[in-house]
């Protein structure tokens, strides 16, 4: 489908598309439930992802058109724009939002989308779009904003145009991933470190287990409320501010303040995850991707049995991946209840794989999972024709 995204702006249009952009979806690689708890996460972009082709009209208006969506706008240049509806353009039109209200001048734009993120998998469709729209406008109108500060503003989008209390993790993955490389990101500090990620012989498989989300949010909800609850207690004779300021070691000592069993698995998780984190940087670094699938299969077995994050569905997937003589790691990747889970397999096994893996899981779920496949690849920028 890309390679004709020229021709299918051509004939929506009208005319030849000047510029083309691009945004990635995201993994994360490891480090779950961390980002609310002040720690350690570490995502990296993928090589799905959103395009963008843009040309400017004389008309004054913005026109907003995907191909994986019948919905469509046109919108006049105005001093603020509101959300309308559930349709997809309001993260595109969040952006521009900010962008008047921030007084930059802008002009009419024809608009083409095509994501070949599978929407709904926890693969962040919705950052990649709002990050590739930002981007391209700072570029197109000479914004002057920093990456930074338009992952600030997309965050800011989805928080406040759209009304998803997210944190940064997404936006901040898909616009400063690098080829080959993790992100190692502080998500109290937002430092980061770009950890090299070489794969070698193996590769990312994304596997999508096509389970409705509709608890995801009351649930996240509540582990939110339950780590807060495990900081409390915490501080009764600790001086933290979030929970992934101690290593296991230290909350070892002091985990008797935690009454609740429930609450003391959430903090047990979280403090371990972000350890793990570490350690998976390490192993990375050292081009130890045996280690590193270690890490992976003890993060989702936490998830699984201290955060109650995951579910049958994704439990199966990581099951038969534990069988699989090809694949070296493998856990659930996302909020969870659902969504994705993504597993190091070798390149030249992907196939058996996938066709042993449908078959195990359909027999188990009763439908099949969508199987992908992705390289660690760029954060959002331009592409020239030749790359679309």
């Amino acid at each position: 489908m890309k390679h004709n995204l020229h021709q299918e702006f051509q004939k929506t249009y009208g005319k030849e598309a000047a510029h083309t952009f691009f945004s990635p979806g995201r993994v994360n690689l490891i480090g779950e439930h961390i980002d609310y708890n002040g720690g350690l996460v570490m995502p990296c972009a993928v090589t799905l992802g959103t395009y963008m082709l843009t040309a400017l009209n004389n008309d004054g208006v913005f026109r907003f058109k995907s191909i994986n969506f019948n919905d469509e706008l046109e919108i006049p240049i105005q001093n603020a724009y509101q959300k309308t509806g559930n349709s997809w353009y309001n993260y595109p039109l969040g952006v521009i939002h900010y962008f008047v209200k921030s007084g930059k001048e802008l002009q009419g734009l024809d608009i083409l989308y095509y994501g070949d993120i599978p929407i709904g998998s926890g693969l962040s469709s919705s950052a990649s779009i709002e990050v590739v729209t930002a981007y391209a406008f700072n570029e197109l109108f000479k914004g002057g904003f920093s990456k930074l500060e338009l992952v600030l503003m997309a965050k800011k989008v989805e928080n406040e145009f759209i009304g998803l209390n997210s944190g940064i993790m997404d936006q901040f993955a898909v616009a400063f991933g690098e080829e080959n490389k993790a992100l190692m990101l502080d998500c109290d500090t937002l430092d980061y470190e770009a950890v090299d990620s070489n794969l070698g012989d193996y590769v990312l498989s994304i596997i999508n287990t096509n389970k409705p989300r509709k608890l995801a949010e009351s649930k996240y909800n509540e582990r939110v409320q339950e780590c807060q609850t495990a900081l409390k207690d915490l501080q009764r004779e600790l001086d933290i501010s979030n929970l992934c300021e101690l290593n296991m070691t230290i909350f070892d000592h002091y985990k008797h303040l935690i009454n609740d069993t429930t609450v003391l698995n959430r903090a047990t998780h979280v403090v371990s995850e972000n350890d793990r984190v570490k350690l998976a940087a390490k192993a990375l670094a050292a081009n130890d991707l045996t280690e590193f699938g270690r890490l992976m299969y003890a993060s989702h077995y936490s998830l699984q049995h201290l955060y109650e994050v995951s579910g049958i569905e994704l439990d199966t997937v990581v099951e038969y991946a534990a069988t699989d003589k090809n694949v070296i790691g493998a856990r659930m990747t996302g909020a969870g209840f659902g969504g994705c889970a993504i597993a190091l397999v070798k390149k030249d096994s992907l196939d058996s794989f996938t066709k042993a893996l449908t078959e195990y899981y359909t027999a188990k779920i009763g439908y099949a999972p969508s199987v992908y496949s992705s390289l660690i690849g760029n954060g959002v920028g331009e592409l020239h024709e030749a790359s679309v």
